[in-house]
């Protein structure tokens, strides 16, 4: 099972609402059908050359999902840094390896570009994927918080 990454256009947007409402944390009342602002935000995200939306599909069917942002610091000498958020794999596919290659092109494509950091924020609520995140090597380095407006 070879994982195809890529990036995700704009038929791919049900596809990547169903996979982060399948793992969502309630926070959003999240809509059922994509909406206008879900594909002027589609749009925004696309054309926007620090943000990756990527999609892993398997036989022609979108099975993961990352968006990732290109941030250049101040900090590590001017360095970049890689954002990656929603990271979700379909549940019947779970555990199978799909999200670690996601992340893996994910981390390719920061050493590519030269980037300083590689990091991501997980819900604390998210046991699984805390083990999953520290057995491709990230740390429990900071504190998080989030201010919901």
């Amino acid at each position: 099972m070879e994982l195809l990454v890529r990036a995700a256009t704009a038929s791919d947007l049900p596809a990547v609402l169903a996979l982060q409402r399948e793992d969502s944390m309630h926070y959003f009342d999240e809509p059922g059908d994509v909406t206008d602002r879900q594909r002027s935000a589609f749009e925004e995200i696309s054309a926007d050359p620090n943000q990756d939306l990527l999609v892993g599909e398997l036989d022609g069917r979108v099975v993961a999902t990352a968006q990732v942002t290109w941030m250049r610091m101040l900090a590590a000498d001017g360095g970049l840094y890689c954002q990656v958020e929603a990271v979700r794999t379909t549940a019947d596919l779970r555990s199978q390896g799909i999200g670690a290659a996601l992340m893996q092109h994910v981390e390719d494509e920061a050493r590519r570009r030269g980037a300083a950091r590689l990091q991501l924020t997980s819900n604390r609520k998210r046991a699984d994927a805390h083990r999953f995140y520290e057995r491709l090597g990230f740390e429990a380095s900071h504190v998080g918080m989030k201010k919901y407006l």
